[in-house]
Order: C-alpha cells, then sequence, then structure tokens
C-alpha cells in the first residue's frame, strides 16, 4: 500500500511537471512573440524612417549648365555599322516633369526588404581587394605594372582600360542589351569609369547601364551613375540613394529603365555617356551626346581633380565568380562572347579622352583586361583607318570553359 501511494505521489509529481513544463513553454513562446512583434515594430520604423529621406517632396531646384561646351565631337557607330542612338527612358511616354524639378525614383517598402542592411541601401556591397601580382589572364602592355589594376574577390571585369595622369574627361558610345541575372545578389553593368587612382583605396565616378534585381526589383536594363572615395567600402552610391551627385536635369531618370534593347543579328542600340570637369572642378554627367544630368561637386572626390585612369567594359558582382565551381551564370553584356563582334557580342565604340589639349580624342595608349577570359571576354577590334570598337562579356558558367 505504501509502495501504490509512493507510486500514486510520484504519478502526481510527474503530471505537476509536465504542466509547469508546458507552462515555462508557453509562457517563452509568448515572450518570443512579444520580441518578435516589437523587432518587427522596430524595423517597420526604421524603413518608413529611410523611405522618407529616400523619396523627398518636389522641391524646387536652380537649373545649372556646365561651363564648357558639351556637343560630342565623335560621330555614332550609325555611321560604320547598322547602330542607332534612338535609345530613351520609358517613362517619359508617360509625359514630364514641372520647370525646375527633377524626376527622382521612387523607392518603394519592398525595396528595402530586400537589403540586409538598410544603412547600406543602394550601395554595392563592401568588397575584399585581392592583390593584383595574382593575376595572370591580362594584356598590360602600355601600363606600367599590374599594381594598376583593381582586383575585387566578388567582381569579374572585362574592359579596356586607359592610362594617364591629366584626363579631364572622356565618352563612348554602349551598347545597350539586357542580361540574364543569374543569382538574386548579382548585377551585371555595361559602364565607363573614371578614377583617380587604382588599388585598394580607389576615388570612381561612374555611369552606365545594368540590370540589378536587388536593388531595382527587377530584371530591366537601367541607366545608373555610381561613386566612391574609398572603392566601394562606405562611401557613394547608385544614383540618387545617398547624398552626393546633384542632378539638374528634368527629363532624365537616374535608376530609369532604358530601351530599345538591341537585337542578335540585327538592329543595335547604343547610348552616348560622358563626364567631363569643369573649371570649377564639378564633374558633369552628359547623355546623348550633349545632355547634362548634373554634376558631382569636387568636394566629394576631393582626390579626383583629374583622372589617372578611364575604363570602359563590363562588370559582374557574385559571390559566385572566381571560386570554385560552379561559376554564376550572370551575364555580362550581350551574353555572347566578345568575339563574335558587332550584332552578338555587346560594344563600346567612340571611345575618347579630353585632357588639358582640351581636345576629345581616341586615347594614346590603352589595354584590355579580363579577370575570367573564360567566362567573360575582352576584344579591342582596330582594323587599319578606322575607329577601334571594343567588345566584351560572355555567359559566365559555359561548361566545360567556365564551369
Amino acid at each position: 500500500m505504501k509502495g501504490s501511494r509512493y507510486q500514486g505521489g510520484m504519478g502526481k509529481y510527474k503530471v505537476a511537471m509536465l504542466l509547469l513544463w508546458v507552462l515555462f513553454d508557453l509562457c517563452t513562446l509568448l515572450v518570443l512573440k512579444v520580441e518578435a512583434r516589437s523587432s518587427s515594430s522596430s524595423l517597420e520604423r526604421e524603413i518608413e524612417t529611410k523611405l522618407k529621406l529616400l523619396n523627398k517632396p518636389a522641391v524646387k531646384s536652380i537649373q545649372m549648365m556646365p561651363n564648357f561646351h558639351l556637343e560630342s565631337q565623335s560621330s555614332s557607330t550609325k555611321d560604320v555599322f547598322n547602330a542607332s542612338s534612338d535609345v530613351f527612358q520609358i517613362w517619359q511616354k508617360s509625359g514630364s516633369c514641372p520647370e525646375e524639378t527633377i524626376p527622382i525614383r521612387r523607392i518603394r517598402k519592398e525595396d528595402l526588404m530586400r537589403v540586409a542592411s538598410l544603412d547600406r541601401f543602394g550601395q554595392k556591397p563592401p568588397e575584399i581587394f585581392l592583390n593584383s601580382t595574382n593575376i595572370t589572364n591580362h594584356n598590360l602592355h602600355n601600363l606600367n605594372n599590374t599594381d594598376d589594376i583593381v582586383d575585387l574577390k566578388d567582381r569579374s571585369d572585362a574592359h579596356l582600360i586607359a592610362y594617364g595622369f591629366n584626363f579631364i574627361g572622356a565618352e563612348a558610345n554602349i551598347n545597350v542589351w539586357n542580361p540574364k541575372v543569374d543569382k538574386p545578389e548579382d548585377f551585371t553593368t555595361a559602364q565607363m569609369w573614371l578614377k583617380a587612382a587604382n588599388g585598394g583605396n580607389f576615388e570612381s565616378i561612374e555611369t552606365g547601364w545594368t540590370v540589378n534585381p536587388k536593388l531595382y526589383g527587377d530584371d530591366n536594363t537601367r541607366l545608373f551613375i555610381y561613386w566612391t572615395r574609398d572603392a566601394y567600402m562606405s562611401t557613394g552610391c547608385f544614383d540618387l540613394t545617398c547624398h552626393g551627385f546633384v542632378q539638374t536635369n528634368k527629363n532624365i531618370v537616374l535608376g530609369g529603365t532604358i530601351g530599345p534593347i538591341s537585337i542578335p543579328s540585327g538592329q543595335q542600340y547604343e547610348l552616348n555617356y560622358g563626364i567631363f570637369r569643369d573649371d570649377d572642378g564639378k564633374w558633369w554627367l552628359k547623355v546623348k551626346n550633349s545632355i547634362a544630368v548634373g554634376y558631382w561637386p569636387a568636394e566629394l572626390i576631393p582626390n579626383l581633380g583629374t583622372a589617372k585612369f578611364v575604363q570602359w567594359g563590363g562588370q559582374v558582382f557574385s559571390h559566385a565568380v572566381k571560386t570554385k565551381p560552379p561559376h554564376t551564370g550572370t551575364q555580362m553584356g550581350s551574353g555572347d562572347e566578345a568575339n563574335n563582334r558587332f550584332g552578338h557580342a555587346c560594344y563600346v565604340s567612340n571611345v575618347r579622352i579630353k585632357d588639358n589639349s582640351q581636345m576629345l580624342k581616341y586615347p594614346q595608349f590603352v589595354s584590355t583586361y579580363t579577370r575570367e577570359p573564360y567566362c567573360y571576354g575582352a576584344l579591342n577590334d582596330a582594323p587599319y583607318g578606322k575607329d577601334p570598337i571594343f567588345y566584351f562579356g560572355g555567359p559566365g558558367r559555359n561548361p566545360p570553359y567556365c564551369p
């Protein structure tokens, strides 16, 4: 009988303990739910604050113009090939902005939800600088040494590079395509860079087109600009997502979709981009040969009094480049190989620099570079007596050449 009472007591004890554990779990779950709601509310407040900063109401602005002649001195590729410069932004079909205002692409809540950090919204991911002496796939006969090439861990480049000491401007026509982006965090560009220096802490101002789903929320080809004064580590941003670039044009949307898109073996489309310094040290962006969009103030990029490097070409960002297979399938340019040339590969034509001579001219010394030649190629096609055309790009993952 004592054993039965003892066992009965133990049974009640176990039941009581079980109830206590259940109650503890329920209380823990409630606490976690309250904390999750609190965390969610905090994130919501941060997002709303960020949206208010990014989506400012329309304000009046002073419409400035650069103090130099804007008209391009170079001809269009259409004079040589079947190419058209009739590229425009899709939004222009719907109207225009009032005088003395500028159009700004509206940032949505879902745009901010895609980023890992609200503080870095609109910025390129920070990168590890790799020692350039590890580079083996290059053709840099006109440069002093391979330290003049930046090698970033998660970026693959294929570009034409001009080296000098006193570039005060550059321009080119860049062929318009809509390459495929393989992974959610990947992006691809066709662009131009002006740099004060290369290496692990370079300053750069950039323009061209990009396909960047994480930033823009779709696979459209978009006009973009970028700036940094510390190799993308903490400064700079795309378009107008941070303080920096001063837009003065009411008809151009930075980050806006552009078109039409080139057709393989068919009609090719290109857009002219230029960046030029004025007498006050401001670096002006122009498009379509003579349209001033705005400027980067001199104090924004203090070491870029003159550019030491100008680069034209493409770049792919992905955590799956320069690593063991599988390589990213994100395409560069048209997605076709550079040696397939006009009508297939993406190209840069009418490459020009401006130096203290105040003349637009083809650079005296250029070299091609590609970090992963079996994934993304580079070819400067320079027939005798004709203006060179630089072709670049490729499919990315392409077994067995780029597994």
